[in-house]
Parts: C-alpha cells; sequence; structure tokens
C-alpha cells in the first residue's frame, strides 16, 4: 500500500500542490485525474523522490520514505515510467532494460517475464530504442521499469500518443499484474476511457488540491464536466 499524508509542494513562490491525502490499497490501479496544470505529474514526482515535499510525508505500508533520496526509490520496491517515456534512444531494447536493472542495484538477467509480457521487445532486442514506434517505445519504458521487480508501479500519461491496439495491450498487461504480481500501480491518465476500464478507484485533482475519489464507477459524468471538460 502507498499513502500520502497532507502533502504540499511549492516550485519558489509559486505553489504546486496544496494538502495531499490519498491512499493507493496494495493489488490494485489507483488513477489520478484532473485537467492539465493541476499538479499530477508534480504529485508523481514527490512520491519517486525526485522532488521533496514542503510539508507532508510518503508511506510505502508502514515505511516512511519520504525523505529518501530518489536514486534510492527503485531499490525500496518503486518503479516510474514517466510521461514522454525518457527511452535511450542511442541505446538498444536490452540495453535500456539493463539500465533499469542497474537502476535497482541488480546484476541478474533480464526476467524472462518482461519477454513474455512484451514479446515485441524479444524480437527488436538488439535494435536502436530510438528506432522503435511509439507504442514499442512505451512498452519499453514499462519493461525497464519492471526488471526491478518494483511493488509499486507509477505511470504517468502511459497512454499518450499510443495508438488504440497498443493502449489495449498495455492495459492487459496492467490487469495481469495487478493479478499475478499483486502490483500497487498509481497512474496519472487523461483518457477516460481506459481509467474505466482497468481502474479500480481515481482521485480527482483540480487547483492544486484532490477535489473528488471514489470507485471508478464513482466517476460521474457531473464530474467529468466539472473538473475535467475543457
Amino acid at each position: 500500500m502507498l499513502s500520502v499524508q497532507n502533502l504540499s509542494f511549492s516550485y519558489g513562490a509559486i505553489q504546486a500542490l496544496d494538502d495531499i491525502t490519498m491512499v493507493a490499497p496494495a493489488s490494485r490501479i489507483t488513477c489520478i485525474l484532473g485537467r492539465n496544470g493541476v499538479g499530477k505529474t508534480t504529485l508523481l514526482m514527490n512520491i519517486m523522490g525526485l522532488l521533496r515535499p514542503t510539508i507532508g510525508a510518503v508511506f510505502m505500508e508502514d515505511r516512511d520514505v519520504t525523505d529518501l533520496p530518489a536514486d534510492k526509490h527503485a531499490a525500496a520496491g518503486f518503479g516510474l515510467v514517466p510521461q514522454g517515456r525518457r527511452i535511450f534512444a542511442r541505446l538498444t531494447v536490452e540495453e535500456n532494460l539493463r539500465v533499469g536493472l542497474a537502476s535497482a542495484g541488480r546484476k541478474a538477467k533480464i526476467p524472462d517475464e518482461v519477454y513474455e509480457l512484451f514479446p515485441i521487445l524479444k524480437t527488436m532486442s538488439r535494435r536502436m530504442g530510438g528506432d522503435l514506434s511509439g507504442g514499442q517505445q512505451q512498452q519499453l519504458a514499462i519493461a525497464r521499469a519492471l526488471v526491478a521487480e518494483p511493488r509499486i508501479l507509477l505511470l504517468d500519461e502511459p497512454t499518450e500518443g499510443i495508438q488504440p491496439n497498443v493502449i489495449q495491450q498495455i492495459g492487459e498487461v496492467l490487469k495481469r499484474l495487478v493479478v499475478e504480481r499483486g502490483l500497487t500501480i498509481v497512474m496519472v491518465e487523461q483518457y477516460l476511457d481506459f481509467v474505466k476500464e482497468i481502474g479500480d478507484r481515481f482521485y480527482l485533482m483540480d487547483r492544486r488540491r484532490v477535489v473528488a475519489e471514489g470507485i471508478t464507477s464513482d466517476l460521474s459524468a457531473h464530474l467529468v464536466h466539472r473538473h475535467l471538460s475543457v
């Protein structure tokens, strides 16, 4: 389980997060929704340790990881799939995956499960990351996080710019990871159909704060119109 307690964060004089409290249950998919600029990515960066909260705390189960250095989060059980994928274009697929292993301090071989989840990566293991399509790069970014065998996986806009058939594949993989591995997933996502299909719970953000939460079936047309419609 992941919990965020009364977390606030500021970029200098600009407040980006205001008293955020949320719980992501173990072995569930929790989705963070909101318009652009409300602080969703900033929240993930605080959870991952890439930013340090002004006040508040982040817990993995009973462990306070708020002050854990960013480079220690992977070893502690966190995995991050950042917005825009950020794969290494001039490294091969296999080399990208080995970067994920190294980030968690592991020297073992790439788990066979990764290639079972994303067979295209096995086929393209010697291809440069920059030669892959957007959907293939997103699969690589997820696989790179998974090789370290995280207990909590954070994803930032995993469907952005991805073709529908790959979105479906990614959704199936995430659901499988929850069921078979017991993975806890926290996902920032704008694609409502995807959220409703695979998400268990949601937190809706507006103006730096959480304004609604619940199970995904509670994500009503009223909430969508009020806080998500442009």
